[in-house]
């Protein structure tokens, strides 16, 4: 293993109703014209009119796996509106978005320049930020304490802009704002929590930390996601889910692995918004299969804090798990066509998080993932 750089430095305020704090952050970071970073059903609700503040604009046009142009678009009403920093309401589209508008104020363009694979992590300078605080309404992405935002571009590519600057500048999370989220979403979103803290506590980086992190927030998804899917308004669960969503955040700074770098390309295949979190739920059994010999300790550790007989229950547990929530089981299910994977694997690759996987990735192995998990 290689040694990890321990970073955890993000501002995080997590209770219930803390949202009610955000004016007072928004003043100590000197932001008074903020624009509030959204999706169209957040904005319906009436959200933001929740957060106490009167911002200098709202963008309420995220949607699934945010693209350039959607950034592009977003900086405009930015400096339309003369905002001087954003706030993100929503899930792991919103607070990305925001992020790469926060980079883009003061950084040139093109966007893709900026992702880690081109070499952009050098190009991002954390003095030329704008103060961005992330609220997220979903338990799964952990986008609010993440260095990185995916982006779709219209090579076909969905790439990660990776840098310790493109922390937003405060967290603020809050279960309330959770309870109104579909069971659905509720489902999907935690698997991503799930996936994220299975990936990050496999990962080849020494990051004590980091898995001690990741094997809490995993105890805890496995304990409530069911209680959370079938009651929505249970705090108790909400509260835990959080909890574990911002565990799987905090440790992306050790990394992921072969589950993410299968579903970054496919996120970004034209034409279809493949919910990111399901597509995780899909990968992760066959993930655990592939990696089961890899790392044999962390996976007997994983199956022990799950009550599990051992590391060959954890792929067909996971499984189960997603079945129970009513999600997919297979890319096929989920509307992906043998032809939507034509060149995937060369890109699954590339990705950024195919280094970290605990087993060694090869294009002819993501095929295989692939195929079996259509």
């Amino acid at each position: 293993m290689r040694p990890a750089t321990m970073c955890y430095l993000t501002n995080i305020h997590f209770d219930v109703d803390v949202a009610t704090a955000l004016p007072e952050i928004l003043d100590d970071l000197d932001v008074r014209r903020p624009l509030v970073v959204t999706d169209p059903v957040l904005s319906d609700l009436g959200v933001v009119d929740r957060l106490g503040i009167a911002p200098a604009c709202v963008y309420d046009a995220v949607e699934t796996n945010p693209s350039a142009a959607d950034a592009t678009a977003c900086l405009a009403r930015y400096r339309e509106a003369d905002c001087d920093g954003c706030v993100s309401l929503g899930g792991g589209s919103s607070i990305d978005l925001a992020k790469c508008v926060a980079l883009l104020v003061h950084h040139l363009p093109p966007l893709e320049q900026y992702a880690y694979i081109r070499g952009g992590r050098e190009k991002i300078g954390s003095d030329r930020m704008v103060p961005h605080v992330a609220i997220p309404t979903t338990a799964g992405s952990g986008s609010e304490v993440g260095r990185a935002a995916l982006v779709s571009f219209d090579s076909g590519n969905k790439l990660g802009i990776v840098s310790p600057a493109m922390l937003p500048h405060a967290a603020v999370c809050d279960p309330a704002l959770t309870a109104s989220m579909p069971p659905g979403l509720t489902a999907a979103t935690g698997m991503d929590a799930v996936s994220h803290c299975v990936e990050n506590f496999c990962a080849r980086c020494d990051n004590a930390i980091a898995d001690a992190i990741a094997i809490d927030g995993l105890q805890r998804a496995w304990r409530h996601i069911r209680g959370a899917v079938a009651d929505g308004t249970d705090r108790e669960h909400r509260r835990e889910m959080m909890l574990a969503a911002l565990a799987g955040g905090l440790t992306f700074q050790k990394g992921l692995g072969a589950v993410h770098s299968l579903s970054h390309p496919l996120g970004a295949v034209p034409g279809k918004r493949l919910h990111h979190g399901t597509l995780n739920a899909v990968f992760l059994p066959h993930v655990l299969r592939f990696n089961l010999e890899a790392c044999p300790d962390r996976m007997d550790q994983m199956a022990a804090r799950l009550g599990l007989p051992g590391r060959t229950a954890l792929p067909d547990a996971m499984a189960a798990l997603a079945s129970d929530l009513g999600l997919p089981a297979t890319l096929s299910a989920m509307g992906v066509t043998r032809e939507d994977l034509n060149g995937l694997a060369a890109r699954a690759l590339a990705d950024h998080c195919s280094p970290e996987n605990p087993r060694e990735v090869t294009e002819e192995g993501l095929a295989a993932l692939y195929e079996s998990a259509f």
